[in-house]
């Protein structure tokens, strides 16, 4: 798809009120979206009583903490996932772009797209993921070496969850 199309979409995203635009050409499609501006979601915050003070009043915020937390003071046990994830390898991270169902390869019967170890250039397919019946083609954004697959296949994925580290 030429690019000059592309930013006359873009422009055309950007005059309306529409989160999002598809538009397919024969095998190719294009998919911009954009979240509201000066849209956030505030910190929620609860007070807890100073340290020592067991009749005190509400004297500092707290950030909100889950029943465990509060309950064990943030430690966790080693049996307890952390929520913050597994630390990631160095490199570049390929994120999901788009909320689905993740696969290495391309049917059940056939071999992953690309294993730990194997060297990758950019636009290579790594993965896909599936959303509203449709298959939509990860690629490699830039070339390199696969460090790390971070989903498994049939998981479902968040837009933006790392999926590969490329090195």
């Amino acid at each position: 798809m030429d690019l000059r199309k592309i930013k006359k979409l873009i422009d055309l995203l950007e005059e309306s009120n529409l989160a999002e635009i598809e538009i397919k050409e024969g095998e190719e499609s294009v998919r911009l979206a954009r979240t509201p501006r000066g849209s956030y979601a505030p910190a929620q915050m609860v007070y807890a009583p100073a340290a020592g003070d067991a009749h005190a009043r509400p004297a500092t915020a707290m950030p909100l903490q889950s029943p465990v937390d509060a309950a064990t003071g943030g430690a966790r046990s080693a049996a307890e996932p952390s929520h913050a994830g597994p630390a990631l390898p160095d490199g570049h991270v390929v994120p999901a772009p788009m909320v689905g169902t993740f696969y290495t390869s391309p049917s059940p019967d056939k071999p992953a797209f690309v294993t730990v170890g194997q060297a990758v250039k950019a636009g290579e397919t790594l993965g896909i993921i599936e959303a509203m019946k449709m298959f939509n083609p990860i690629e490699a954004d830039i070339s390199g070496t696969v460090l790390a697959i971070l989903c498994e296949s049939g998981q479902p994925v968040e837009f933006d969850q790392p999926l590969f580290v490329i090195g």
